[in-house]
């Protein structure tokens, strides 16, 4: 199963006890993945149809607990697809008449608000946004697997809707933004910390604990990783310059002889010549009297520009 699955699972069970926040949470589904078929009569009946049973059945818990609606006043369908499965379910026309008028989806002319993706009025108080957000998920969301990368997104089928749903999400102060993507506008969040913070928003605290236990191992990896690298990159260094000094002083010594330097250069060409590999602090260390990191760079600077110097000469 994926992660996406999972958490869809685990937020379907998840029920509000309140009627307005079930309210909410239907407002979102049947925003999201509803048809609305016109009767001859003008009246609607409300056709929910998605790829997850999850989400039909949770639907239908919403209905029954908030609106009193039981399997007699719905018909449930099974439709095959080339791409999978879809399951349906087809409320009777008084009871589509009845959602439709408490979701405040109708105008002024009983037809369909279709550039709106749900009445500020449903969604007033928070905890009836979290659950709004969540219903929008269970319909036409995914998210990735935190392995592989963070990714979460819910799809809408014109800019108005995503961009009333981006402004739900980003009242939360979490950062989504709206990707188009053919025909769907997508609403999308890619920062790791805000897709944590959708899924607390949304209640589902499993599947917050699993993601939450990979970006701390990612972020450990990656933390072991930078500081290898920047220890690797340290070591070159070092090699290098130990591999340029001691070029520097055989150039002073096979040109001019070591001893015709001064013993505090003398001591410090030696030393760097016996120990290739130390580094300048504990190369001080050896000198006597014992000579501090910055002394020794400084000698070692001083040998490096007399060996420039000597090839200047030998060039002119």
């Amino acid at each position: 199963m994926s992660f996406s699955s999972e958490v869809k699972n685990e937020l379907s069970k998840h029920i509000s006890s309140a009627r307005h926040c079930q309210i909410a949470e239907i407002a979102a589904i049947t925003a999201m993945c509803g048809q609305f078929i016109q009767r001859p009569n003008g009246n609607y009946v409300i056709k929910i149809s998605t790829e997850n049973e999850s989400v039909i059945r949770k639907y239908f818990t919403l209905l029954k607990k908030t609106f009193n609606i039981n399997s007699e006043n719905i018909i449930n369908s099974f439709d095959d697809c080339k791409k999978g499965n879809t399951y349906s379910i087809l409320i009777e026309e008084d009871f589509s008449a009845r959602i439709l008028q408490t979701l405040k989806m109708l105008d002024l002319n009983k037809m369909i608000k279709t550039n709106e993706l749900v009445n500020q009025l449903i969604i007033q108080q928070t905890c009836c946004k979290r659950t709004f957000i969540r219903g929008a998920f269970l319909a036409s969301g995914s998210i990735s697997d935190p392995q592989k990368f963070y990714h979460f997104e819910i799809v809408c089928d014109n800019r108005c809707k995503a961009e009333q749903l981006r402004d739900i999400i980003n009242s939360f102060e979490v950062e989504s933004k709206i990707i188009q993507r053919k025909k769907y506008f997508v609403v999308y969040i890619k920062e790791g910390t805000h897709i944590v913070d959708i899924l607390n928003i949304m209640e589902a605290h499993v599947s917050l604990m699993q993601l939450e236990n990979v970006r701390i191992l990612k972020e450990m990896r990656n933390s072991v990783n930078r500081q290898v690298n920047c220890e690797t990159a340290n070591l070159h260094k070092t090699v290098e310059a130990s591999v340029k000094q001691i070029r520097d002083i055989e150039y002073i010594r096979d040109s001019i002889g070591l001893s015709s330097l001064s013993q505090g250069l003398s001591d410090i060409a030696n030393a760097r010549l016996e120990n290739p590999d130390m580094n300048l602090k504990d190369l001080g260390m050896l000198l006597s009297p014992t000579v501090g990191k910055s002394g020794v760079n400084h000698r070692l600077r001083k040998l490096s520009e007399m060996t420039e110097n000597l090839r200047n000469t030998r060039e002119d």
